[in-house]
């Protein structure tokens, strides 16, 4: 057995991983149910704001913009970030209110 297509084909596996998490914004809304990508590297939540738009969240507008880099100095070619969205966000029985910032997206 070739141990190095072994660990190619776990590497492959491990490269993405992903939760289904609810959102909604009221106690009385119903919510919806998504698939999200966890990255260990990420320092905050972030949404499109196609997604939330066609999910009818309603955004919050930010005192100033929030410019972001990447890890090479580039600022993103989204833009920078000016609005935020408050959310309930649920995981197997957790809860929290949290605040996920909406990059624009594409059109």
């Amino acid at each position: 057995m070739n141990s190095s297509n072994s660990v190619e084909k776990n590497e492959k596996l491990l490269r993405e991983v992903t939760v289904k998490i609810g959102l909604n914004q009221e106690e009385d809304e119903e919510g919806i149910v998504i698939e999200v990508l966890l990255d260990s590297g990420a320092t905050g939540l972030v949404m499109s704001s196609e997604f939330a738009r066609k999910n009818k969240f309603r955004k919050k507008k930010l005192n100033r913009l929030i410019y972001i880099r990447s890890i090479y100095g580039i600022f993103n070619h989204e833009g920078p970030i000016e609005h935020t969205v408050e959310v309930k966000l649920y995981y197997r029985g957790h809860k929290e209110r949290t605040e996920i910032d909406m990059i624009r997206g594409q059109k």
